[in-house]
């Protein structure tokens, strides 16, 4: 094997073939090729500030699922995808030493400290041991290269001007072709073991049945869900109606956790809408999908231009509040034992499967920096645990937004509980769901039994303070949309309730995370 030029591709949030740069640059410049995934032992310690566990079930369930699921396609490309327990830089260090024939190292650049930092450690490995490394970026709907800012430090702090300049005057790249063989690996190179998550000091997530996403992590599940929303059923010329929609499989695209891994690339699924507005149609729908892979964009090069900002308490505007760290209301939060039936259906959704709708989202978001006041940095680094679709840059960026200390232009933003319950939930059948302790409650009442006559709760078998709780907190505005109890006369105006109607709440897109991580 003297001589041969073998390049290692270190596949970190990019785990797919298709519209995949790195892998065609290896092609044209390797004779052997060795895809490298690490599950690298920091990915599964605390978090940030909090200590709070940084990779739970979920996540780790869908992360194996994709890493089996390309090892298969690049199996049937000829190749193979050789996983290794422990720190990239060391494991790379290693494979150098025992191939002797290694030119370049390539991996995708990423955003944030903890990648940077893993990204230098491999630079000075490669350049002890006289490897060259090769780096591109492949992880955006616009290429970073392509953004109309002389530099970085001019990317505007408010997402609509972002957005109106790279649509006038920058271009989405095409796709590129998918290889239809790839160099092998060196002979004799052992692909390694697949970890379990036993392996990794973690539990198999139990299946819930009321899940909204029901999906298996891979490349192959992306594209198969692509054809489905887009192709098979049309979901996408209904999406904006639809997305924020709690219960059910289709309210949603439900990219979202596939792009956080690179499972589809963005570009794909832009040209893939254009591609159904010149053959189907072409509406506020398919531009609103396009709309949220631009949320998407903005998230990460705000973590470019702002760095560990997007992580510190006083957020990007150096805002000093003075933020509860009350574990028993965060408790309460991260359980759905706060007694506001709307934030707890959305707690307990999260808890039991790793998903919740970007409506519920940016309600829990709201409750837990403004109703409760607590850091917001306690609720990015729980739904850092447990999302699917955790994406560092969606995740922080939105936590930031709904807190009021990063990319919102407006001032004191808050969500009234109640009546975004009553907007989205009209009849309370999500609500039922997920809080059954309220299931013998009827209709829009479910979003505050506190208001309910004790004779009403007694009919229920809810027992306030007992089989479910009490509201920790309340909000004056919630009483413009509560009943008055059983018995006690009529609404005001005669009517039995609020007749809302959902309306468009103008947040930011991110279908793809609240991450606002919308849920594509």
């Amino acid at each position: 094997m003297s001589g041969c030029r073998t390049v290692i591709y270190l596949l970190r949030n990019d785990l797919r073939l298709h519209d995949n740069e790195l892998f065609h640059w290896a092609q044209r410049n390797a004779e052997y090729i060795v895809p490298l995934y690490c599950f690298d032992p920091r990915h599964y310690e605390g978090t940030h500030s909090y200590n709070l566990p940084k990779t739970g079930p979920f996540r780790l369930h869908f992360l194996l699922e994709s890493i089996r699921d390309l090892r298969k396609t690049l199996n049937n490309k000829g190749s193979n995808l050789v996983v290794r327990r422990g720190k990239p830089e060391h494991v790379v260090a290693e494979l150098i030493q025992q191939l002797e024939t290694v030119s370049t190292v390539a991996f995708h650049k990423e955003v944030t400290s903890e990648e940077l930092s893993v990204e230098k450690k491999l630079k000075d490995v490669c350049d002890q041991m006289k490897v060259k490394v090769h780096t591109c970026w492949g992880s955006t709907l616009y290429h970073i290269e392509d953004l109309p800012f002389h530099h970085i430090s001019g990317l505007p702090d408010v997402f609509t001007q972002f957005r109106k300049a790279v649509e006038t005057q920058s271009r989405v790249r095409p796709v590129l072709l998918t290889p239809d063989q790839l160099k092998p690996p060196p002979p004799g190179l052992e692909e390694g073991a697949i970890p379990t998550a036993e392996d990794l000091q973690q539990t198999e997530p139990v299946t819930d049945p009321r899940s909204a996403f029901p999906c298996s992590g891979g490349e192959s599940q992306a594209l198969a869900r692509l054809k489905h929303y887009f192709w098979d059923t049309n979901a996408v010329a209904s999406y904006k109606e639809t997305r924020n929609g709690l219960i059910g499989v289709d309210y949603s695209t439900k990219f979202a956790p596939w792009l956080a891994l690179g499972c589809i690339s963005p570009r794909y699924i832009y040209h893939q809408i254009k591609q159904y507005e010149r053959e189907r149609t072409a509406n506020q729908s398919t531009y609103w999908v396009i709309f949220e892979l631009l949320w998407r964009d903005y998230f990460r090069f705000v973590g470019v231009k702002y760095g560990n900002r997007i992580f510190q308490v006083e957020g990007l505007q150096n805002k000093s509040i003075p933020w509860k760290k009350d574990m028993k209301l965060f408790s309460a939060w991260q359980e759905g034992r706060t007694g506001v039936p709307f934030v707890d259906a959305n707690m307990r959704e999260l808890l039991m499967t790793g998903f919740m709708s970007n409506r519920g989202r940016q309600n829990v978001a709201s409750f837990l920096t403004k109703d409760l006041g607590l850091d917001w940095r306690m609720g990015a680094e729980w739904f850092e645990y447990l999302l699917i679709d955790y994406d560092v840059c969606s995740n922080y960026g939105n936590w930031l937004y709904s807190a009021g200390v990063g990319n919102d232009p407006r001032e004191n933003r808050k969500f009234n509980m109640i009546k975004q319950g009553l907007d989205y939930d009209s009849n309370g059948d999500y609500v039922r769901q997920w809080v059954p302790e309220l299931q013998n409650i009827r209709g829009a009442d479910v979003h505050t039994p506190w208001t309910l006559s004790i004779a009403a709760l007694s009919r229920a078998q809810v027992s306030l303070g007992e089989n479910y709780p009490a509201p920790i907190v309340t909000a004056p505005e919630w009483s413009r949309h509560v009943n008055k109890p059983s018995g006690t006369g009529p609404s005001p105006k005669g009517k039995k309730g609020p007749s809302h109607t959902p309306k468009q709440h103008r947040d930011r897109g991110i279908d793809f995370y609240f991450s606002r991580s919308k849920n594509l």
